[in-house]
């Protein structure tokens, strides 16, 4: 059954919502009613039009923007899971290990770890390939870098 130009807008604009809103408690009723369609038909065409079910997108979203904040630096891990919404640390760091395949710290450690080698080391990062097709120059160990 195909789904209406006014029914897709109205799933898009909870899809929205929930990107404007996700660090905030939602839930299937308050998206179902942003849409202005009822709870189960709500899950059923969020579903159906992104693949994934309104609560895998929130939390989905949650995890990228706590990725985001792991890489930054300023924030503590605890402080990142309530900033984006999740109400323990238990079920935040489950999540996102599930998601990023690695704990909430040892991404950060590696995110840390990467921008220092890029900082000291920033040539190490350009595929060997692309140096020599393109003609990169790398400095002689005895040369500065330019």
């Amino acid at each position: 059954m195909p789904i209406t130009t006014d029914t897709y807008r109205r799933v898009v604009a909870a899809k929205l919502y929930i990107d404007g809103n996700f660090r905030g408690s939602l839930d299937l009723d308050t998206l179902a009613r942003e849409a202005c369609i009822s709870r189960y038909h709500f899950h059923r065409l969020f579903t159906r039009i992104y693949r994934l079910t309104p609560h895998q997108y929130l939390t989905r979203k949650r995890i990228e923007h706590a990725r985001l904040c792991l890489a930054a630096r300023d924030l503590s891990v605890t402080e990142i899971c309530n900033d984006v919404g999740f109400e323990s640390i238990g079920s935040f760091s489950l999540l996102f290990k599930k998601e990023m395949g690695t704990p909430p710290t040892s991404y950060r450690d590696e995110a840390w770890r990467r921008e220092r080698q890029t900082l000291e080391q920033p040539r190490s990062l350009i595929p060997h390939c692309f140096i020599e097709n393109f003609g990169v120059d790398t400095p002689s160990s005895n040369e500065p870098p330019q």
